[in-house]
């Protein structure tokens, strides 16, 4: 007789633990030489705990667990280039990289329930319209991989595979 076996997965909330109801961010460290980084990316992260409302965002004095992070790369560079009228490349497109690493800690057993030392996420934007999408600057491409870390970081505290 041939037994098959079969892989299912479904997403639930059953990583957090049932104790766990409130979270505490601290100013996330800035490792980089971005100004003003570490709190874009801390208030981004605690807007997106506050919206989905699986935890409390408390102060670290109160919170059953606590979310410390620390921002370590950034770049912007050119990602996509056209020739020019005068057959000199320009660049067109460019690409936000933003890197952090973040512990996510149980503070009533004491204990690392996840760890990532490197979360990078990055956005591309066009400095010229383009067809389907229209011109952006660096803050725009910051933005947009600032709330992809801050969905990633949430997804990681909050579901299990």
């Amino acid at each position: 007789m041939l037994a098959v076996g079969s892989c299912a997965y479904s997403t639930s909330t059953a990583l957090l633990a049932s104790h766990i109801k409130s979270v505490a961010i601290p100013i996330f460290e800035n490792a980089t030489t971005e100004y003003n980084l570490e709190r874009e990316l801390t208030d981004a992260v605690v807007q997106r705990f506050v919206a989905d409302n699986h935890l409390r965002v408390v102060d670290e004095r109160s919170a059953n667990a606590v979310i410390r992070g620390k921002v370590t790369f950034y770049k912007n560079s050119v990602f996509g280039i056209v020739a020019g009228s005068s057959s000199a490349a320009q660049a067109e497109e460019y690409r936000v990289t933003i890197g952090v690493s973040v512990v996510f800690k149980d503070l009533v057993k004491n204990r690392e329930v996840w760890t990532d030392e490197d979360i990078l996420k990055t956005a591309n934007y066009y400095i010229r319209d383009v067809p389907g999408d229209s011109a952006r600057t660096e803050r725009d491409g910051r933005k947009q991989a600032i709330q992809k870390i801050a969905d990633e970081i949430l997804s990681r505290t909050i579901e299990s595979w």
